[in-house]
């Protein structure tokens, strides 16, 4: 039920980026979903990847400062008011989502949401229970 990605810290200058997807394409590592936030002086580049582990040592490899976590990846009606269901459940059950961002593919009729939550197994639980559905990580790495 949980997705591994990876955490890249960037300083926040032009080219880093660019440096960061060429090492990965070079690699032949698949970028399957990212965002990026980022301060004055860096960033952080969170990336979902088809090979986490072969993509960590790349990086390292190449100088990056690469962290692992672990996220799920929510389903959600894609509908206005999808997110705003999936939120009510979590507010109610006590959750914090620390961050989360959209994925870019539709699974039968349904966004995807990556979620990071403080309380990750009991916030799977707490989804599971509502009946909303959870992707594996190996559905995630192989879209």
């Amino acid at each position: 039920m949980k997705v591994e990605q990876i955490s890249i810290f960037l300083e926040n200058k032009s080219g880093r980026m660019a440096d960061v997807t060429s090492v990965l394409a070079e690699g032949g590592i698949n970028i399957r979903a990212l965002t990026l936030a980022d301060t004055t002086d860096f960033g952080i580049l969170r990336l979902i990847v088809n090979d986490t582990e072969k993509a960590k040592s790349i990086l390292k490899e190449n100088g990056f400062t690469v962290g692992k976590t672990e996220v799920i990846a929510v389903e959600v009606k894609d509908k206005p008011g999808g997110l705003a269901e999936i939120l009510k459940i979590i507010h109610k059950a006590h959750l914090n989502v620390e961050y989360m961002y959209g994925f870019l593919e539709k699974h039968e009729n349904k966004a995807i949401i990556i979620f990071r939550f403080d309380e990750l197994e009991k916030s799977i639980e707490t989804l599971k229970n509502a009946g909303i559905g959870i992707l594996k990580g190996e559905y995630i790495y192989s879209i």
